[in-house]
């Protein structure tokens, strides 16, 4: 039966025509006696006296003629190591297989030996084949172990060969055989093949199904194996040691938390539980899983710990973003009695660095040095990554100068992360120079001198360095064109960007999900949101998913646009992909429900947030504050200071805009005050604008430009617009005009500034003043922009703007009608101090009328549901008639009304607004 079987995988070889180095077609029939020792060749060389392996030749021959003994053993051995040091690995080779290749255990050492002298395995075969064509027969034991040779170095035809000499030799039912040949047929052919040799079997030996499992474990297939693995208990089989945590691993390697608990319980039910390797591939089990507490519990309960368990669990820590359980468990060593590795330090390093301690990473190397321990090449990347992330050019300096020093510049991932380094310091100069020495550089340091350059905007720069690349035969890559399409999308250059997919596409490359996703993200960042939702369909078009990045690209789309039902729809691909786990989706989740105003959502998403970072806590307060909710955001820095997080410049804007939003003056002036002497912050420009802002609203105008003339940066268009409006909003012209001026400066094209002027002379009836305003932009060219206000309904965004029609205006206008004249006897007045026109009272209550927030809100409470709340979205300021409109709106018809205008959400429920109307 076996035979067949090999006549038909002889078949199926000579059709896939597999190249072998060695054959045994030319054995002879008929074993022949051999020595015991095969005798080396007398050497004809009449200088062979002053070789040194001829001592070990001689050495060998007295061997050979002395009669066997106890002793022979060690002699034999200490030949083979002669042999192996003088590099003779041929007679080393041929003196085991004679005596000592029917042991298993000296074939392992051998091997090790053979190998780490710098010995070819193929040797082995080579010497292999040679006695055996010479006649040496040997046992089953020694063929077994040629197959695993054979399988290792990937030798199919020599393995085939083998396998018939096994059934020939009537071997073919051994034990150890079978699983060399499961192991054999696994590795070169597939494990159809050696699934049958499994089948063929009879015998439920333990050994048989241990190697089944394992054999489908080395071709990766994780899942298979468990299900293998599984089987063998239903069959009272007994796994091996090595067999449960080869199963562990595979548990981590696909995520199956649950597979992985049920083999935990085999240990224990098996008392296995005191095996330190079983240990060890458990605790790494739990932690692929992200189950860091599972981890630790069999930490805990471990009684022999070794080097490997330690650096486990601290690795997980640092990973999951413990890193003070990290550091303590660093510590905890010292009183075990096990002395740290640079791999524990590395792990510690890497866990700081993912997690965005960057300043902590020098610190933890300052104490690594301090303990002894010397860097290496991992150590020196995640530092300059570190420092990278830091944009700290001069300690990045100092730390070349120490790779230079070292001699770790050799390191072609040092090299790369120096240009790395360089790159995100915008030190191109210094990154080439790098660049240019390093000596035989692959496609990873083309590929990051390109990607800087193209980073930075130097776009000629990175394809002359393409076409450079190509001229020394290293050929662009998808990495290299992603680089270009990033580039080209940050820089807002969209049509180049599509122009390089265009071009991957005809070099026979095909764009993937990194592709896809830097054009939907430079679309987003460059506030082209729509075209980057179009990108986005034409991406799953061509049948490719959606990764992490891209998902949180797309909420900012639908952020940017505050298109509610559209961000939902992303959270719910989210969902389906497993990627609500990602710090990055669900730190856009919250940003995209906040900028929708559906800021319950935002906190429900913030909630079951594991292991918040920094941003989410951002982002939620944030949120908050722009939400008109400022006491909830102080709240909340408070419970993430609570958490021992550090707060970034990024928390402290969020907290002033919450006192900005909510006008609390004395709290804004301690967190500003508290940056630099609590959290170390340089406050930016962000801030300080925030900080006039705040001032202007509360009606301190003199504070605020005292605050502004003392800045020590020079203040900005966003500095001096949140003056200008504080004067408009007490009307305070005098000081307005100051600002207005500084403003025509600075961005002489933006129309918002004028206009805001014109109203304030308007306001005064200095209708002279606005009309030289006026004149001014007709000079400059600066056109005004249109006002308009949308809402989405079923999906569909209707958009009314001050210069459009609706198709359904007079449906609109009927129902408008009604609603004045309903909360007129409530007590509304049509405040027409908003119409900044030279025209009557009843004029100007006609044009409040057509305001285009009203017909918006109108809109939405006939097509919209009465318990579905209204959401709106202006691209100005909305005036306070409309606010008022709104307001008893959402009194008389009980709805939520959320209105966005700008930057700032208004919440209208019962009459009452989230910004206590101040605004």
């Amino acid at each position: 039966m076996e035979a067949n079987i090999l006549l038909h995988h002889l078949n199926f070889i000579r059709q896939r025509n597999f190249p072998t180095k060695y054959s045994l077609l030319n054995a002879a029939e008929t074993p022949t006696e051999t020595p015991y020792l095969a005798s080396p060749e007398p050497s004809s060389n009449k200088f062979s006296k002053f070789n040194p392996i001829s001592s070990v030749k001689a050495r060998h021959a007295q061997i050979v003629k002395m009669p066997q003994n106890k002793d022979s053993d060690i002699k034999v051995q200490s030949l083979i190591t002669s042999y192996l040091e003088f590099g003779d690995f041929q007679s080393a080779a041929m003196v085991f297989f004679v005596g000592f290749a029917e042991n298993y255990l000296y074939w392992n050492s051998f091997l090790e030996d053979f190998r780490s002298s710098g010995g070819d395995p193929f040797q082995i075969l080579e010497v292999f084949v040679k006695l055996h064509n010479t006649g040496v027969t040997f046992g089953s034991e020694t063929l077994a172990t040629v197959l695993k040779l054979s399988a290792n170095v990937v030798d199919a035809w020599l393995g085939l060969e083998v396998h018939a000499c096994l059934i020939k030799r009537g071997f073919d039912l051994d034990i150890y055989s079978k699983c060399a040949l499961m192991n054999f047929y696994g590795t070169c052919w597939g494990l159809d093949i050696a699934y049958e040799v499994f089948n063929e079997t009879s015998d439920d030996s333990s050994l048989l199904w241990n190697e089944a499992v394992l054999v489908t474990l080395r071709n990766e297939k994780w899942l298979q194996g468990i299900e293998f693995f599984r089987q063998m208990q239903f069959s009272s089989v007994k796994a091996n040691t090595f067999t449960i945590a080869k199963v562990l691993q595979a548990c981590g390697k696909v995520e199956t938390l649950d597979e992985g608990k049920q083999v935990h319980g085999y240990v224990i039910r098996n008392a296995m539980e005191s095996n330190v390797f079983i240990c060890n591939s458990l605790i790494n089990m739990y932690l692929k899983n992200g189950s860091v507490q599972f981890a630790r519990a069999v930490f805990d309960r471990m009684e022999n710990r070794n080097l490997s368990t330690w650096n486990s669990i601290i690795s997980g820590y640092a990973t999951f973003g413990y890193l003070k359980d990290a550091r303590e468990l660093l510590r905890g060593m010292e009183t075990c009695n096990v002395k740290p590795d640079i791999v524990t330090w590395n792990s510690v390093l890497s866990g700081h660095l993912h997690n965005g301690s960057y300043r902590e990473v020098l610190n933890i190397l300052q104490h690594m040095l301090i303990a002894g321990f010397e860097p290496n090449t991992r150590t020196i990347t995640t530092v300059l990554q570190a420092v990278s992330e830091m944009c700290c050019r001069n300690l990045g300096k100092e730390i070349h100068c120490y790779v230079v020093r070292n001699g770790l510049d050799s390191d072609l991932y040092v090299g790369t992360s120096l240009i790395d380094m360089y790159v995100k310091n915008s030190d191109l100069d210094s990154a080439r120079a790098v660049f240019d020495n390093v000596k035989e550089r692959n496609i990873i340091a083309w590929n990051s001198m390109i990607s800087g350059y193209s980073f930075n905007g130097n776009f000629e720069k990175a394809v002359s360095l393409i076409e450079q690349m190509e001229g020394e035969g290293v050929w662009p890559e998808l990495v290299t064109y992603n680089s270009m399409v990033s580039g080209y999308s940050t820089a807002g250059r969209l049509n180049e960007a599509l122009n390089m997919i265009r071009d991957i596409k005809n070099s026979g490359l095909t764009p993937n999900v990194v592709t896809w996703t830097a054009l939907i993200s430079g679309s987003s960042q460059n506030g082209h949101h729509q075209q980057a939702l179009e990108h986005s369909y034409q991406m799953q078009g061509e049948g490719i998913k959606p990764n992490e990045a891209t998902i949180a690209s797309l909420l900012r789309a639908c952020a940017g646009l505050s298109l509610l039902q559209k961000g939902k729809e992303v959270h719910c691909l989210s969902i389906r992909n497993s990627y609500t786990k990602d710090a990055f989706v669900c730190t856009a989740l919250i940003d995209m429900y906040s900028k929708c105003g559906d800021l319950r959502s935002a906190y429900n998403v913030f909630q079951r947030v594991p292991n918040k970072k920094v941003a989410s806590w951002n982002s939620m307060i944030m949120g908050f504050s722009t939400n008109g909710h400022g006491q909830d955001a102080i709240s909340l820095f408070h419970r993430m200071l609570e958490d021992k997080l550090q707060p970034d410049a990024i928390t402290m804007t969020g907290l002033l805009t919450a006192c900005k939003h909510s006008g609390q003056i004395d709290k804004g002036w301690k967190y500003f005050d508290s940056m630099e002497t609590e959290y170390g912050i340089t406050p930016t420009i962000q801030h300080y604008s925030c900080m006039v802002d705040l001032l202007g609203r509360c009606g301190y105008l003199d504070e605020a430009w005292d605050f502004i003339r003392g800045m020590p940066i020079e203040p900005d268009a966003s500095v001096w617009g949140a003056f200008l409006g504080s004067c408009r909003i007490h009307d305070n012209i005098q000081v307005g005009e100051i600002a207005a001026k500084e403003l025509f400066k600075i961005e002489p094209d933006n129309p918002a500034n004028y206009v805001l002027l014109m109203n304030m002379y308007a306001a005064r009836q200095r209708w002279n003043d606005a009309d030289k305003v006026k004149d001014l932009m007709d000079i400059r060219s600066v056109k005004l922009g249109n006002v308009w206000s949308w809402i989405e309904i079923n999906k569909k965004v209707h958009v009314f703007s001050a210069t459009g029609n609706h198709d359904e205006d007079g449906e609109i206008y009927f129902e408008l009608y009604r609603l004045i004249s309903e909360i007129k006897k409530m007590g509304y007045i049509p405040d027409t101090k908003c119409v900044y026109q030279n025209v009557d009272e009843k004029e100007k209550e006609k044009a409040l009328l057509s305001h285009t927030e009203k017909m918006a809100i109108t809109y939405g409470l006939i097509k919209t549901k009465a318990n579905n709340p209204i959401r709106v979205i202006k691209n100005t300021r909305t005036c306070a008639d409309c606010h008022t409109f709104a307001k008893y709106i959402s009194l008389v018809r009980k709805r939520q009304i959320i209105l966005k205008d700008g930057t700032h959400f208004h919440h209208f429920i019962q009459g009452a607004c989230s910004c206590r109307d101040f605004w």
